[in-house]
């Protein structure tokens, strides 16, 4: 079966990175600077590993208004050539790189890439949005019995319509009229034809950083989008913060009803690149840091730690370091395997992993190897790793998890598979080693994750740091829309 079109990855990620945890989106704005649409371009290309099937960005130039691009792909595939970054000029742009949600894998529309823009009395103005709306399915029934029209399938349009149907002044204080009434997580940046905004939810579940460039600013889901485009790093906007910056600098205000944050801990496992700063911690050092406390909690004999590439080096490096077990890369990963390698005709999708890895077979032949890896959500990918590394000739494998058991999906940005899928969710510990074939399986403990990112005393159940409901089941805002659609929530006496 062919892809749905030209840019379609599917068949490559339910090979591997569909057995991942995805972020389903990265986002990026610049104020104050010439040509602005190609310091956007340049940071969406660092934030590609948010969202790698669609891409779009907006533009404001005072002679030729409001602009677009939106395309299905890679950024460097399309935002790179002339001829169409000289459609998006101007000294203001803001930019969004996407996933399509769970259960929608190659039908992504693009009517539903982001940003989005909308003409308001006062002005057009675009958005673009990470996170996700759990009361969307509410806001969206009754904006339609109002006479809201929708043209894509995404929840963050709810936030256009609201701003278009509130009664305030001006485009920032319609956005916080309209964000007091979304449920969920957001990350925002917007623009109208002066100013950037920025606006995180109380909670600040998803990441969002500000930087200076020359005489400019940006914002950026992550740091290392700021140091490609050489910005200064300033600072993380707050949780329940949105800040409005013109030529004149950065004005900063706290529109929400204070809540104790609740930053995605997963940010720290995976998400983020180890080369980006969280909470002012290298992501890098906090993964190592995962690693190193793995290695205290579940020791075991063997002669290699060996990581999953990309996603499991650091953890590798610093369970390491930690038992004294030398460090190897026994898998290497094909860099350049790309979407347009060959077509994906049954035959090549059933190489699955092998497209992408292969094992160092003179460097595992005969050992007892640890695999360490980020997580394990359904497992597939788990267990053909162990199949290849037993064919190269391994005497034993040891998988070690730098994540507690992901047993719970994620409403707040995530795409997870629905929880029967969840391999955590209806096996143990010992019965997901025995389903993987594997000879010893553990995870780290979710205090061990919280000593790991700087919590001392592990995890305080009564007052958790982070949004951990992946694991714990907790979550911190009621998922409404997936609760009307059946969803069940973790009993609370369990």
């Amino acid at each position: 079966m062919p892809p749905a079109h030209p840019f379609d990855t599917s068949y490559l990620r339910d090979s591997n990175d569909d057995d991942k945890l995805k972020e389903e989106c990265g986002i990026f704005g610049v104020i104050g600077v010439a040509d602005a649409s190609n310091f956007v371009a340049l940071g969406l290309h660092a934030l590609q590993h948010r969202g790698q099937e669609a891409g779009g960005i907006v533009s404001y130039d005072a002679v030729q208004g409001f602009q677009s691009a939106r395309r299905f792909g890679y950024v460097r595939d399309n935002f790179t050539s002339k001829s169409v970054m000289e459609t998006l000029p101007g000294p203001l742009a803001i930019g969004h790189v996407r996933y399509s949600t769970a259960g929608s894998k190659g039908q992504t529309a693009i009517r539903d890439v982001q940003p989005f823009f909308g003409e308001f009395a006062m002005g057009g103005a675009a958005i673009a949005h990470n996170g996700n709306i759990t009361n969307a399915n509410a806001l969206r029934r009754e904006l339609i019995e109002r006479g809201s029209i929708f043209q894509s399938s995404s929840d963050s349009e709810c936030i256009i319509h609201l701003m278009a149907r509130s009664l305030q002044r001006n485009i920032p204080e319609r956005m916080e009229d309209a964000l007091r009434r979304v449920e969920g997580a957001f990350s925002v940046v917007a623009m109208t034809r002066t100013k950037l905004i920025g606006v995180r939810d109380p909670l600040g579940v998803r990441p969002l950083v500000l930087g200076r460039i020359g005489d400019g600013w940006a914002l950026s889901s992550e740091t290392c989008a700021l140091d490609i485009i050489g910005a200064e790093f300033i600072r993380e906007i707050e949780p329940g913060e949105m800040v409005v910056i013109t030529e004149k600098g950065v004005d900063s205000q706290f529109p929400f009803r204070p809540q104790k944050p609740r930053f995605c801990i997963f940010e720290h496992v995976y998400f983020s690149r180890p080369d980006s700063i969280l909470g002012g911690r290298s992501v890098y050092e906090t993964r190592e840091a995962i690693g190193r406390e793995l290695a205290k909690e579940n020791p075991v004999e063997a002669d290699l730690v060996c990581p999953v590439p990309d996603s499991g080096t650091p953890a590798a490096i610093g369970y390491s370091l930690e038992s004294g077990i030398p460090y190897a890369m026994g898998i290497i990963r094909n860099q350049y395997m790309g979407r347009t390698f060959i077509e994906p005709t049954e035959q090549i999708r059933n190489m699955g992993v092998r497209l992408k890895l292969n094992v160092n077979r003179a460097l595992i032949q005969g050992k007892r190897v640890i695999l360490v890896d980020d997580s394990v959500v359904r497992g597939t990918t788990s267990r053909k790793i162990k199949e290849m590394i037993l064919d190269a000739g391994a005497k034993e494998v040891h998988f070690r998890i730098a994540s507690p058991p992901t047993a719970w999906p994620c409403f707040y940005g995530v795409d997870t598979p629905q929880r029967e899928k969840l391999l955590a969710a209806t096996m143990s510990e010992e019965e997901m080693r025995a389903h993987l074939q594997v000879d010893s399986l553990k995870f780290i403990s979710l205090d061990g994750l919280y000593r790991a990112v700087g919590e001392a005393k592990g995890r305080n159940p009564k007052q958790p740091q982070y949004c951990d409901a992946c694991f714990s089941g907790e979550y911190p805002v009621v998922p409404s829309d997936q609760i009307e659609d059946g969803f069940e929530m973790k009993p609370a006496a369990e």
